[in-house]
């Protein structure tokens, strides 16, 4: 199993340790960042996460991503990458097909309705977050998804508070969702995008009317 760390490379030249919290925070708690910016060398960090999934996560998010000038390169440390699964999941549960969100699975599943068309699995991961540990979350392309929670008292929490709220994606596009109990099983295949932003700290402004009837 990882330990949770991961290595940041092609940093910008002035980056600060501040700033590399400010990319990562997002994606989990942080145990620890080692900022190396030594002259003469682009820096590099490597960061240790909490909960190792929220480090896989870190992985697919922000490995690519433009910061500056710079396009940033996060993998996992030489040392721990023979600990993952041959397409980057943990061999331990939790694993993770090439392209859909982690697979560990609960029966505390709700159905979120009303999603923008750029609302990704990790937007609404961090969205419903706010009522507890969320294990699974998916999304299709008819604004639909659906999320896990390791225990029920989380789920009921997010049909009680988080149905009717206000949900950002990592484009920026808002909209009001529906929160619903899951009736009956549904199959939910491997969702399309990994970009990922704390959509419940949206700013007061949306662009689809009014919250649903």
């Amino acid at each position: 199993m990882s330990d949770g760390r991961i290595y940041v490379g092609n940093l910008p030249m002035d980056v600060q340790e501040r700033d590399v919290e400010d990319l990562f925070f997002k994606y989990g708690k942080i145990r620890e960042i080692e900022l190396k910016n030594n002259r003469g060398t682009v820096p590099f960090a490597f960061i240790r996460f909490e909960d190792p999934r929220d480090a896989e996560d870190a992985v697919f998010g922000r490995n690519g991503y433009a910061y500056g000038n710079s396009k940033l390169r996060v993998e996992y440390p030489r040392s721990s990458a023979a600990k993952t699964g041959p397409m980057g999941g943990f061999g331990g549960g939790g694993q993770r097909g090439r392209f859909g969100p982690p697979t560990r699975r609960s029966e505390f599943r709700v159905i979120v309705t009303g999603l923008p068309s750029t609302g990704s699995w990790q937007d609404l991961k961090d969205h419903m977050r706010e009522a507890g540990d969320v294990c699974f979350a998916d999304v299709q392309r008819d604004g639909e998804g659906v999320v896990e929670f390791l225990r029920r008292e989380d789920m009921e929490y997010a049909l009680r508070r988080l149905d009717r709220t206000e949900f950002r994606s990592h484009q920026g596009e808002t909209s009001y969702i529906r929160v619903y109990e899951e009736r009956g099983g549904a199959n939910w295949g491997r969702s399309r995008s990994r970009s990922r932003s704390r959509g419940r700290y949206s700013p007061p402004y949306f662009n689809r009317g009014s919250p649903p009837p």
